[in-house]
């Protein structure tokens, strides 16, 4: 059986990276004694699959990954399992079961939202929150994209899917995925250089609120593809 299923990543935690997180969840199953399936061959591993990562340094109340188990009990028992055996700081939220030739998680994510918020509120805070109506207006979104071999100049407009204030906080709907991944850090550092500051992580806080795939046009959360059982 194919389960999807949904956790949190909150606190400190969120200076855990993507591998860690991955044997984190391997051990977390084992220990709740899931009746998960291996891989055969000379070195079984556990089929498992983990949607988009979540970079260093971002909370989230969405993340994903599918698994394959052998046999399983109901939603809610499963839920309880791996809570039970798992650090405060990450949270199983749900669990459904999907199609067995439905396609990963990894594969189908197309959107991820974000909440912004700063740590301090004070003249800074409230002059990037007034500049957001600004920078939606903008037809082109220039930043300096870098990577670890080169730096470019790229239009992130197209992966802005909803920008807006949301009281002290901003809100932003983002393209995610293998087609397109814009990351949530260079909305915020393009919304700086509109207000001629130099970018800071660390007067911010980035929350993933949910991943997304598209079903017939239309924005599902992905747990929305399975069912509870």
């Amino acid at each position: 059986m194919k389960i999807r299923i949904k956790y949190s990543k909150l606190g400190n935690l969120k200076f855990i990276g993507h591998l860690d997180v991955m044997r984190y969840f391997q051990k977390e199953i084992r220990r709740a004694k899931l009746d998960i399936s291996y891989s055969k061959g000379y070195s079984p591993h556990q089929i498992i699959s983990f949607a988009a990562p979540l970079a260093l340094g971002i909370t989230s109340d969405g993340e994903y990954f599918d698994a394959e188990f052998n046999s399983v009990t109901t939603s809610a028992e499963m839920i309880e399992a791996l809570n039970a055996v798992s650090v405060d700081e990450i949270h199983v939220t749900k669990c459904v079961q999907i199609p067995e030739n439905a396609k990963n998680a990894m594969s189908i994510v197309a959107a991820s939202d974000y909440e912004i918020t700063f740590r301090e509120q004070n003249d800074l805070s409230e002059k990037l929150l007034a500049s957001v109506e600004e920078l939606n207006k903008q037809d082109e979104i220039i930043v300096l994209k870098k990577t670890k071999k080169s730096e470019k100049e790229e239009n992130i407009r197209p992966g802005i899917l909803k920008l807006e204030r949301r009281g002290d906080s901003i809100y932003m709907l983002l393209q995610t995925g293998s087609v397109y991944n814009l990351k949530p850090e260079l909305v915020v550092k393009a919304l700086y250089d509109l207000c001629g500051e130099t970018y800071d992580f660390f007067r911010i806080y980035i929350h993933r609120l949910e991943m997304y795939y598209d079903k017939d046009g239309s924005l599902q959360p992905l747990y929305m593809a399975g069912e509870e059982f």
